[in-house]
């Protein structure tokens, strides 16, 4: 069995190896990427479009209701608010 010592001494060397590794592969994808995007003529527009799939990747929602009497906002998702729970929401409506 490995003393405490030689155990940590193999964890640097490991973490050294799994550091260039990583850079290796990152720059083995940078290569390739800058190949295809080339190829295809892409640009970052093309790469990292808000969309994906035909629905927003992540945006913000807007608000769909409000509380006249503190201003506070709800898109509707989620949890609702203490303020609109077991109301009519179609007063607080946008």
């Amino acid at each position: 069995m490995s003393s405490y010592k030689e155990l940590l001494a193999q964890r640097e060397q490991l973490d050294k190896q799994i550091k260039e590794a990583i850079a290796h592969e990152k720059a083995d994808g940078i290569t390739k990427a800058k190949v295809i995007i080339e190829q295809y003529g892409l640009n970052a527009s093309d790469l990292f479009s808000r969309k994906a799939g035909g629905k927003s990747a992540g945006g913000k929602v807007a608000p769909k209701y409000r509380n006249p009497a503190t201003g506070d906002t709800w898109t509707g998702r989620g949890k609702a608010p203490k303020w609109i729970e077991g109301r009519d929401r179609s007063s607080y409506l946008i």
